[in-house]
């Protein structure tokens, strides 16, 4: 704390170097540099401006008095951050201190004379109500100024401890909750009854419903081991806190220490949901939501107090673009195996990813990315009728995909020649191609089948990788050239096969050979 209040008078950077010899006013002295020499040289030079890290909202309600919501007007030395004033404004929105332009209402300029923060006014007038002036001046006080350590975390009774205080800090708050009636009388604005303020409250539940009207978004539900607030943060209360096992609390006050991943309550108060559903209204809201959860569509009409579930029930008429979006988003999650994929589909998208590599458009690109990003174009008619993943099942992907054929400029009737299915070799086989591996295609095939022939097999200008098979379908050798392998590797699989498989043949000189699928037995009958 000492750092950075010595900071704020730019002391940290200037006067070590600047005034060494003289640190003192009225006598030369030493100056001691408290800090290490590595961490010196990684200061900024100057502090920042308070308007670039101070909370806003004040500043933003009194510029909306002064007819200036957006401050452009103020020959300040450094403007406020835009996120800032547009974060203050949301504030000012939520409690009704200014309309959708920005500029101050009635209410607003009421809180503009209370002399305290917006939260805290609005707790003040709306408070006053349902509580009383002295009940909602007494909570304020106390939100005001940050309690003695001792008082404990529990607003409650740190506000018992107040009032039979004897120490300074009671003294103070005492002079405060008087100051906060005399302004609350005086106030010409009054705030409007509210309907469903909850009757007969225990001053437990005065506290609270004060606190939650200061801080809506912070009413936490507990979830788990934690709380849930309304603005989506979680926080942990101690274990031995008074506020432990309520199933509602408002935080008036929490941090987050280093390493841990949940804030830290340092003072709250017990509510109830019908006091968290008054104080948050504006948070209140029922809305549809379909999502892709667990492996299929999930659909519920939920109640929401911000980020906090208050009551669900399953969606039966759930609308087909929420549906279709879930859709969607599980295809991106789990992919599009979600489809049926039969080995003819597996074989087009293989065949049109070769084509899509080696010549490009208008060829398709059918990658999962390039296939989400059109999804309308292949997918549409059959996701426009699910409803679930089953019915994802039953859509025929290679039925789908034949739609980005390039139908338009009439290559799609060339696909069978470009990326035939099959090829057949000298021997009359009709052997199927695997596209599985688009820069090169394999084509397994007999040793003997392909006997005769001078030169690779290709497709769209692309030699095949051709695996020549032993008769018993194991590779016997693997080539992309193979009038070389006639001439330079066939002797050594000859050598070493046709011991093994006497009743195939194995002539001398392959290339001129005549091709077959059968045994010198066969050929001999």
């Amino acid at each position: 704390r000492e750092r950075r209040q010595v900071g704020h008078l730019d002391l940290r950077r200037r006067i070590p170097r600047q005034r060494a010899g003289r640190a003192g006013r009225e006598a030369p002295g030493t100056v001691y540099r408290c800090w290490a020499e590595a961490e010196d040289a990684r200061l900024p030079r100057y502090p920042s401006p308070e308007i670039k890290v101070a909370d806003l909202t004040a500043f933003a309600l009194q510029v909306a008095c002064w007819g200036d919501p957006d401050a452009s007007g103020l020959a300040l030395l450094d403007g406020p951050p835009s996120g800032a004033m547009a974060a203050a404004r949301e504030v000012l929105t939520a409690v009704g201190a200014v309309d959708s332009a920005g500029r101050a209402t009635e209410r607003g300029v009421a809180l503009s004379r209370l002399g305290l923060h917006p939260r805290l006014g609005r707790a003040l007038l709306d408070g006053s109500g349902p509580v009383g002036a002295e009940r909602a001046a007494e909570v304020i006080a106390l939100l005001s100024e940050e309690a003695p350590r001792e008082y404990g975390d529990d607003l409650a009774g740190a506000l018992r401890r107040a009032r039979h205080g004897g120490d300074a800090y009671a003294s103070r708050w005492r002079s405060e909750v008087r100051r906060l009636r005399a302004v609350v009388s005086g106030v010409p604005y009054k705030a409007a009854a509210e309907a469903e303020t909850p009757a007969g409250l225990s001053e437990e539940q005065q506290v609270g419903l004060v606190a939650a009207l200061a801080f809506p978004e912070r009413v936490a539900k507990v979830d788990g081991g934690s709380y849930l607030m309304a603005s989506g943060t979680r926080a942990e209360v101690g274990a031995g806190s008074a506020l432990h096992g309520s199933p509602w609390i408002a935080v008036a006050m929490a941090d987050r220490p280093v390493g841990r991943g949940h804030a830290r309550v340092q003072l709250g108060a017990v509510v109830d949901e019908e006091t968290a559903r008054v104080a948050a209204g504006a948070l209140l809201e029922e809305r549809d939501e379909v999502r892709w959860d667990g492996g299929d569509v999930v659909a519920r009409r939920v109640e929401r107090l911000g980020a906090v579930e208050l009551a669900v029930r399953a969606l039966k008429d759930a609308g087909p673009g929420l549906v279709r979006d879930a859709l969607l988003d599980g295809l991106r999650r789990e992919g599009f195996g979600l489809l049926r994929w039969s080995a003819e589909a597996d074989a087009l998208r293989q065949r049109l990813a070769f084509l899509w590599l080696h010549l490009g458009a208008p060829w398709p690109d059918v990658s999962d990315d390039a296939l989400h990003a059109r999804v309308e174009e292949w997918l549409e008619p059959e996701l426009g009728r699910a409803r679930r993943r089953a019915d994802l099942a039953r859509i025929d992907a290679g039925v789908a995909l034949t739609r980005l054929l390039p139908w338009a400029s009439g290559e799609a009737g060339r696909l069978d020649e470009l990326a035939p299915e099959r090829m057949t070799v000298p021997s009359g086989s009709r052997i199927r191609i695997d596209y599985s591996r688009p820069e090169q295609p394999v084509l397994a095939v007999k040793l003997q089948e392909m006997f005769g022939l001078q030169e690779s097999p290709r497709v769209a200008g692309v030699p095949l990788l051709v695996h020549l098979l032993s008769p018993a379908g194991r590779p016997a050798a693997v080539t992309a050239d193979l009038a070389s392998f006639w001439r330079d590797g066939y002797r050594g699989v000859r050598a070493e096969l046709r011991g093994r498989y006497p009743r195939h043949p194995w002539p001398e000189d392959p290339a001129a050979a005549e091709p077959t699928r059968h045994t010198n037995a066969r050929l001999r009958r």
